[in-house]
């Protein structure tokens, strides 16, 4: 890269939304594409601010660009002090390397993305992403209904179907993780220290038997990969409701999408893996008990559907619950890392919907003799 790129690379870079300009944002979309020219903007924060700042910008544009230019759109940015920056390199490298290399392959619904840029000592980043308002994204408290889980899981077949078992996935994008033996064993070791803190946090409000289901699973990460080595894909890594933004109407068939919608945002836990995870994850953390065990049959169908309409041969709807069983340990291991290493203040929100997760995923983990099938 040559100094004048780096210099154009550091200029879509911002620290704080203030300094975002006018003359900036038009910069951003033209070096895009977009012929636009935005004379005038306003910005508001939105979201909660997990592990980034995001902003919705309300673009003004030049008399003669009416329909050319976005009426908004949102930036999101790093937030909080270094040391809190550097613990999260990785996945500020993630989320600018998902729009920059794999975004325009997949074919799951993401928002647009005019710009993606990181600073060279990875602490700082800068995305300005297609605004999705009104949609509204999905909350792990509240659950889905099974038309949302529907759409999401067709959705996720989008993101594992371009890359299903491909071989040219890092050579274009040496960051991108995949976790061998050793990776997989220190990831065990991890997830089992999670897991003794999560369960002792929560000892008192966890149901009969769950605390030994986290601590079970936990163990069982480490020689995961003896399970899961069949077949790999691009992962989200933490496809939940809290990252996905719904729009148009609710009420929708298993067969027919209307006008409905759904974006998967954050891609900051990006990598290559084993597609059965990032399915059971959702399933199991995104509805209810009683809600999964009468449908996941119909949304694992729903999900192998669309995977064979993007082109996977050789993978029969048998083979792919197997998968989805074999997939569970992503909701335990996502669900007590991100509580117990999380970078923002504990709340009580944060505590209901982390034991709504992990209640759920103990749920699914029982039913379908989990513990037992990974022990072998």
């Amino acid at each position: 890269m040559t100094s004048g790129a780096r210099n154009t690379v550091e200029t879509r870079i911002v620290d704080d939304p203030a300094e975002v300009t006018a003359a900036w944002m038009t910069e951003v979309m033209r070096a895009a594409g977009s012929d636009v020219e935005v004379t005038g903007l306003r910005y508001e924060p939105v979201g909660t601010g997990q592990t980034a700042r995001s902003f919705r910008f309300h673009l003004e544009a030049a008399p003669d660009q009416a329909g050319r230019c976005p009426a908004s759109v949102v930036v999101k940015i790093a937030g909080g002090a270094d040391d809190i920056r550097r613990r999260l390199r990785s996945a500020y490298r993630n989320e600018v390397g998902f729009y920059t290399t794999f975004a325009g392959r997949a074919l799951v619904r993401v928002p647009r993305c005019w710009s993606a840029a990181r600073s060279a000592d990875g602490l700082r980043f800068t995305l300005v992403l297609e605004d999705a308002h009104p949609a509204r994204a999905g909350s792990q408290l509240d659950g889905c209904t099974f038309d949302q889980a529907a759409l999401a899981v067709r959705n996720l077949a989008g993101l594992h179907a371009p890359f299903w078992n491909a071989e040219d996935l890092t050579e274009d994008a040496g960051w991108l993780v995949r976790l061998d033996d050793a990776g997989m064993e220190f990831l065990g070791s991890v997830v089992v220290a999670a897991a003794a803190r999560f369960t002792e946090r929560y000892q008192a409000e966890l149901g009969p038997g769950d605390a030994d289901i986290l601590r079970r699973a936990a163990g069982l990460v480490a020689g995961w990969g003896r399970h899961t080595s069949s077949r790999h894909s691009l992962l989200h890594g933490d496809y939940r409701l809290d990252n996905l933004l719904f729009s148009g109407h609710s009420d929708l068939g298993d067969s027919d999408v209307g006008d409905s919608d759904v974006q998967a945002v954050d891609w900051q836990t990006l990598e290559v893996g084993f597609p059965g995870r990032d399915l059971a994850y959702f399933l199991s953390t995104a509805l209810a008990p009683a809600d999964r065990r009468s449908h996941e049959a119909a949304l694992v169908a729903a999900y192998h559907r669309c995977l064979v309409e993007h082109g996977v041969t050789g993978y029969p709807v048998d083979l792919c619950f197997e998968d989805y069983r074999r997939g569970m340990l992503q909701g335990p291991l996502i669900t007590m890392i991100g509580c117990v290493y999380a970078s923002t203040p504990r709340t009580d929100s944060s505590d209901r919907m982390f034991l709504s997760m992990a209640a759920n995923a103990c749920a699914a983990i029982r039913e379908l003799g989990v513990l037992d099938l990974l022990a072998t």
